[in-house]
């Protein structure tokens, strides 16, 4: 039986079969999910799947049912992460979202998450509608795209990945459901970045967003999707060497030692500009293309738990003497 670093079988990383309809892009994203954890070597119990509400939200049923989980109120979702973290250190916080439960309900917690850095990887599976509530345009919907009845959304969207950058996140790619050779690499650098790591995943929905007219079915990405880079993902272990031809591949240290290595297209993308990150997505958007890969990273900022001094040890790990101070030491504060 093949297993991987830490000797588990993929298997375990398997959850729940799921309740989604066939062929929904989010499935794809879990099967990508589970393949990224697998052979990062994830120990299950250390770790926690938040979720809000919405089809995205229901995603942590279907992978590692050995994990932690929590399913929160809709758009409060980055609130149970950030308790989660900060209860415990040692806790790889994983939230699934929507473009519902981030860009609309939840856009004020989203944004509050992302100026605190707090450590978690923060997936959106984005599909443009609100699936559960039969198909309405959401926050994300392109200016001029139409739903199946032919209603043309009238509304400037949200760039998740935009506002991002914006508000000073730390780690924010993009990338397709059906892109597993991207996606996979990008979700475990995710995992090994310490802060908040946004992933915006365009996840056609093929029951109301997957015809001719949106922005968001698998034609449309397909044909207009403008790839920044490729990038790969090195675990570090033992010593690692690698031998790539000159100016080809721009690497990225992270700050606990990995590295993102980034294969380089004729613009010779930086993903270490904040200002030119911002650029190229409006570029983008306006020629009607997705911008996919990774579009911003910073290592050298410290994240929520640092900010806050928080011990490394888990709280539920303290005991009373770690945590109530001793009339000596009330009498020298007093003094």
């Amino acid at each position: 039986m093949t297993v991987n670093i830490i000797g588990l079988a993929r298997d375990v990383y398997k959850g729940l079969p799921t309740t989604l309809c066939a062929g929904c892009g989010h499935n794809s994203i879990t099967n990508h999910l589970i393949k990224a954890l697998y052979e990062y070597g994830v120990e299950p119990h250390k770790l926690a799947k938040m979720s809000g509400i919405g089809c995205s939200s229901k995603t942590p049923a279907y992978f590692v049912d050995q994990a932690h989980g929590f399913n929160g109120v809709h758009g409060r979702m980055p609130s149970a992460a950030t308790g989660a973290k900060l209860a415990n250190r040692e806790l790889l916080v994983l939230g699934i979202s929507g473009d519902g439960d981030t860009a609309s309900i939840g856009i004020g917690q989203y944004a509050h998450m992302i100026r605190r850095n707090l450590d978690c990887v923060y997936m959106i599976e984005n599909n443009g509608v609100y699936g559960l509530t039969k198909g309405q345009f959401s926050a994300t919907a392109d200016l001029g795209s139409t739903l199946k009845n032919g209603t043309i959304n009238e509304f400037a969207m949200i760039d998740v990945c935009g506002l991002a950058i914006e508000l000073g996140a730390t780690f924010v790619a993009r990338s397709f459901s059906g892109d597993g050779k991207q996606l996979v690499p990008l979700i475990q650098a995710a995992i090994a970045h310490r802060g908040t790591a946004v992933l915006d995943i365009i996840s056609p929905c093929v029951t109301f967003n997957d015809h001719v007219g949106s922005t968001k079915s698998y034609a449309y990405v397909k044909d207009h999707e403008l790839v920044a880079n490729m990038p790969d993902f090195i675990r570090p272990r033992e010593e690692i060497t690698v031998d790539y031809e000159p100016g080809t591949v721009q690497s990225i240290e992270l700050d606990n030692g990995s590295h993102v290595l980034l294969r380089k297209i004729d613009t010779n993308y930086d993903a270490t500009s904040r200002i030119g990150a911002m650029q190229a997505i409006h570029d983008a958007r306006g020629k009607g293309e997705f911008l996919t890969g990774l579009l911003f990273v910073d290592a050298d900022v410290p994240d929520l738990c640092e900010k806050e001094r928080m011990t490394a040890t888990p709280l539920k790990d303290l005991g009373e003497a770690d945590l109530r101070i001793g009339r000596e030491d009330w009498a020298k504060l007093f003094a």
